[in-house]
């Protein structure tokens, strides 16, 4: 079975995923920007009139993942806050200067995430190393790792991701995502062997 992550900015969008069959909502605030932390009202709203499981995105601001100090501490209250309102899952991703994962960030997002899965997101599209990446947050306890395999969409970072999927075994989960349409969503499955998928399943 493929798991199937709808990601959405509004409760409407939520429920139409869930009548549309997705398995889990990705819930973010600000997608024109590739999503920022949803409002209280918003998770709250979503976790108790959508019935799937809810991963909410963990992210302060748009623009680059490079965040500072007091950004991430912001980013441990917001993990905080969406955990006790119910989410099922955090959404994270911090990068360092040198394009590497930002180890003491992501594992002090863990460590508030109290075992609700968590994953990566896209920010790793923008890793120096691919491999060294996903090999460090399978290190740090993650969950997912969502990616394009570094292109434009899914379906031209194909390869990648299949190698990717390859080196993770079942240490960690590689979500295909960017470009995932209902239209491609097969072949992108059969090219790279992921095992779930990321997308805006409701839009053109």
């Amino acid at each position: 079975m493929i798991i199937v992550e709808a990601c959405v900015d509004t409760l409407e969008e939520a429920l139409d995923a869930q009548a549309g069959g997705a398995h889990r909502i990705e819930l973010c605030a600000n997608l024109a920007a590739e999503g920022t932390t949803p409002p209280s009202r918003r998770i709250r709203a979503c976790v108790s009139r959508v019935a799937l499981p809810v991963f909410v995105m963990i992210r302060p601001r748009a623009g680059s993942f490079i965040f500072a100090d007091d950004e991430i501490e912001l980013m441990l209250r917001q993990a905080h806050r969406a955990r006790t309102l119910g989410a099922r899952g955090l959404v994270v991703g911090a990068l360092d200067h040198r394009g590497r994962i930002d180890s003491p960030a992501v594992a002090a997002l863990v460590r508030e995430a109290q075992g609700l899965p968590v994953t990566f997101h896209r920010a790793f599209d923008r890793v120096a190393d691919p491999e060294a990446a996903l090999d460090e947050l399978a290190s740090l306890g993650g969950s997912r790792v969502l990616t394009s395999g570094g292109a434009p969409t899914a379906m031209e970072g194909a390869a990648v991701l299949a190698r990717l999927v390859r080196l993770a075994g079942d240490r960690i989960v590689v979500v295909a995502g960017g470009g995932v349409r209902a239209h491609n969503v097969r072949e992108i499955v059969a090219r790279t062997g992921v095992r779930e998928v990321h997308g805006r399943f409701g839009t053109a």
